[in-house]
């Protein structure tokens, strides 16, 4: 009896041992907290002046006259992608299209994204695995404007813009004007 105990005890402290909980060792970071969004006010946008063909500034990236002359905040968006007419094949997609895991490539690039409903910066949250492309890297927001499967970065700036194809394929540009593609 004294003999079956004393093998219970072993099993029993071999089998605690082996448990990542008990050991307490690694530790690893909370998660990153959901950033709420806040809505985009519109308002009225000043006519852009033209100059004359021919016409050269003697100082290259002058500011254009009526407009002001700012230096824009570390973070903040400067520009974004022009908004192309959809294609005619483009179709309508909604928000759970787009959820779960997807090939995404641009160029010799081939990697993971993955896309959730938790709210983050510029949309709904992504991130990507095994990109060895920036631009790709780059991506950890994702939402939908119309037709169109907007990727954005971490302050909100857009990666790159897709609109569904046949089945469950996009295709796009990147904001540098590379072509890619999602696919599952």
């Amino acid at each position: 009896m004294k003999r079956v105990a004393t093998i219970a005890v072993v099993l029993c402290l071999t089998g605690v041992a082996g448990c990542q909980r008990f050991g307490g060792g690694q530790y690893s970071a909370p998660p990153l907290p959901a950033t709420p969004t806040t809505p985009v006010s519109g308002g009225q946008l000043t006519p852009l002046t033209v100059p004359a063909p021919g016409a050269v500034s003697a100082e290259p990236m002058a500011p254009q006259p009526g407009l002001p002359a700012a230096t824009p905040a570390p973070g903040q968006q400067v520009a974004a992608l022009p908004a192309a007419p959809a294609p005619a094949t483009a179709r309508e997609i909604g928000r759970n299209d787009m959820l779960g895991g997807w090939k995404i490539a641009s160029g010799s690039s081939n990697c993971m994204l993955f896309m959730t409903l938790t709210t983050w910066t510029g949309g709904y949250r992504a991130n990507t695995r095994g990109c060895n492309d920036a631009t790709l890297s780059s991506v950890s927001a994702w939402d939908l404007s119309g037709k169109q499967v907007v990727l954005k970065d971490n302050s909100g700036g857009e990666v790159a813009r897709l609109y569904a194809g046949a089945g469950e394929s996009f295709s796009g540009q990147t904001s540098a004007g590379s072509a890619v593609t999602l696919s599952r």
